[in-house]
């Protein structure tokens, strides 16, 4: 479903179908998530991948045409750039060890260390909220400062935007 997503989006040409693609396939990805037991980040990934970016790209779409303008030049070179990045990145993952292989640098360090320590350490019975709140409390303050921050953004360009549209329509009335 994720591939006929994708397909989708990079066929469309209507910006509104590629918005609500693009919300579909984050809430497909947020089901990957739970099932790999990454409920954490499956729900930011439906909050802020499916939420607030699709609310934020029709908004978006409200200021702009509907439509995506058609191509000047062949799209063969982006294409060409696509492959060789996605191949590099294929290459790079050849020499990962195995997914979930009780062998991995993380199982013999860190998790048997967060597992045996969370509850007398943090207080929580819970080992993914100990990590999340306590051991890594300054990551988890710096994501979800980058994410209010980038927010905040959004709604200062959206704003800059409208008041210069309000402006324009005024102008073109007081014309007329």
């Amino acid at each position: 479903m994720m591939i006929v997503a994708v397909y989708g989006i990079i066929r469309s040409r209507n910006l509104f179908v590629v918005v609500m693609l693009s919300g579909i396939y984050s809430f497909l990805m947020a089901t990957v998530m739970v099932v790999l037991d990454a409920v954490d980040v499956a729900m930011t990934e439906a909050a802020v991948g499916a939420g607030m970016s699709t609310v934020l790209m029709l908004a978006v779409l409200g200021l702009v045409r509907s439509r995506e303008a058609p191509l000047r030049h062949s799209p063969i070179l982006p294409i060409i750039v696509c492959c060789l990045t996605g191949g590099m990145l294929i290459y790079g993952t050849v020499s990962l060890p195995p997914f979930g292989h009780i062998d991995n640098p993380q199982n013999q360090h860190v998790a048997p260390y967060y597992i045996e320590n969370s509850v007398r350490e943090t207080g929580s019975p819970n080992v993914v909220t100990a990590v999340l709140a306590s051991y890594r409390g300054y990551d988890t303050l710096g994501e979800t400062t980058v994410i209010f921050t980038g927010g905040i953004g959004v709604l200062v360009l959206l704003s800059g935007v409208m008041t210069r549209r309000r402006r324009f329509n005024n102008q073109k009335e007081s014309d007329e």
